[in-house]
């Protein structure tokens, strides 16, 4: 079932690092993530907007309920993973959320300017973007093996970065003409189309990927993932490696929510209406995309191959660090926006990729129910901590210069660790053999 020998088909799969007959399934790839992420990036400045509609002083109880919400939802989507084949439950959980998001386009036509609205649209949507993702990368990590994953999922990666461009663009110039009712069901019409494509790349797994006759020996994704709803938390806590991770998570998301707030108080004072805020998110949105989008088609996938994962995971949180003690000697908003695009650019074109690369060689369980617990309750754990750390230091009213110190410790602790891992990773140490995580 190889793909014909075609001149074009060699010199794209060329072009972006695959080998012929793997081209199909990465542009695959490539579009289920362009749907799922075009879909968010519209629907993400409307969140921002409601963030501060909110009350930015508020947002540490918005990510607090986030956090809760999360630890309500891991045990029964891990229910769901232990009765429902692996091959039907993306189609589950993407069903789920399509119709979520079909009765918020129905209540934003009906309620569009209600404050708790705009709180519950706020938490759900922090959720649902870190399901859908989760379980896109879980997708991706069970389809293709581990050699495949290292040269293609930066480029399947790209695709959220594609998605993440056009997506802001829908926000920022169709929001007075399609409203926030219209922008969610066009996401929702995103998210089936997404399904489609899962479904073409779980029939490819079979053949030419990691479950094909000469692939190392994987579980059936026709019977549930084995364990309990809880077994995710359980490999987690008896694995020193998948701790590691999770510290490799709390201390991003520490990172980002510091700078998250910082941009958030600043956009309140700068942009007074809803639609100026919309539109400078949406813009910020752009660049990011924009920047990651180059990044992951010609830098992260050779970077990964030559240097390894632990070069993908130490030189964004490095970065991150010098911006930090940038902005303690420079606490403006072009300094804070640029250090907001570089972190984010850094997380969608390296950390990103390189977190996903270390969970392609482990079992489906790690991958389903570890990484989830990991990429939701770990990652909003996080989220909800160090928002009422910033919350505490600003209390102390000594400003973004001692949030930018504190933030750059982070950083330095977050480099360490992700070089930590890296090593690990490509090694192949307490992974290849999974003695450690199963």
């Amino acid at each position: 079932m190889s793909a014909p020998d075609h001149p074009l088909r060699h010199r794209v799969a060329r072009a972006i690092n695959a080998e012929p007959d793997e081209l199909c399934p990465a542009l695959a790839g490539f579009g289920l993530f362009f749907c799922l992420f075009c879909g968010y990036f519209m629907l993400r400045p409307i969140r921002e907007a409601m963030g501060i509609q909110g009350g930015v002083e508020n947002l540490q109880w918005l990510f607090t309920a986030t956090f809760v919400v999360m630890l309500i939802a891991v045990p029964l989507f891990g229910w769901l993973n232990s009765v429902v084949a692996r091959v039907q439950f993306v189609d589950w959980v993407y069903g789920f959320f399509a119709i979520n998001l079909l009765l918020f386009a129905v209540t934003f036509a009906l309620h569009d300017d209600s404050v708790w609205l705009a709180r519950t649209f706020y938490v759900w949507i922090s959720v649902y973007n870190l399901y859908v993702v989760s379980v896109a990368w879980s997708l991706m990590a069970d389809a293709f093996d581990s050699a495949q994953a290292r040269r293609l999922f930066a480029f399947i990666a790209a695709g959220a970065s594609v998605g993440g461009l056009i997506g802001p663009l829908i926000s920022a110039f169709s929001i007075d003409v399609l409203g926030q009712a219209g922008l969610a069901l066009f996401s929702a019409v995103l998210l089936l189309a997404a399904l489609a494509l899962k479904r073409y790349l779980m029939a490819w797994r079979e053949y030419g990927g990691a479950g094909r006759p000469d692939s190392p020996p994987s579980e059936s994704p026709r019977k549930p993932v084995a364990g309990n709803p809880f077994s995710g938390i359980t490999k987690v806590l008896r694995s020193p490696y998948l701790l590691g991770v999770c510290l490799f998570v709390v201390l991003l998301a520490t990172a980002s929510t510091f700078l998250y707030f910082e941009q958030a108080r600043l956009v309140a004072e700068l942009f007074t209406t809803r639609g100026e805020q919309i539109r400078v998110f949406g813009l910020i949105d752009f660049a990011v995309q924009a920047g990651a989008l180059v990044s992951q088609l010609f830098i992260t996938g050779r970077i990964a191959q030559r240097f390894g994962v632990s070069s993908l995971l130490f030189a964004v949180p490095a970065l991150v660090c010098a911006g930090f003690i940038g902005l303690a000697l420079a606490p403006t908003f072009a300094m804070l926006a640029g250090l907001m695009i570089v972190r984010r650019i850094g997380e969608y074109a390296f950390i990103r990729p390189g977190r996903e690369m270390l969970f392609a060689p482990l079992d489906a369980e790690t991958k389903y129910k570890a990484k989830n617990f990991i990429d939701t309750v770990v990652y909003r754990g996080g989220d909800a901590i160090s928002a009422w750390a910033k919350s505490l230091l600003d209390m102390l009213g000594q400003g973004t210069a001692l949030v930018a110190v504190v933030g750059a410790v982070c950083a330095a602790i977050w480099a360490v660790t992700g070089w930590y891992l890296g090593r690990k990773a490509d090694a192949g140490s307490e992974i290849a053999g999974k003695k450690q995580v199963s």
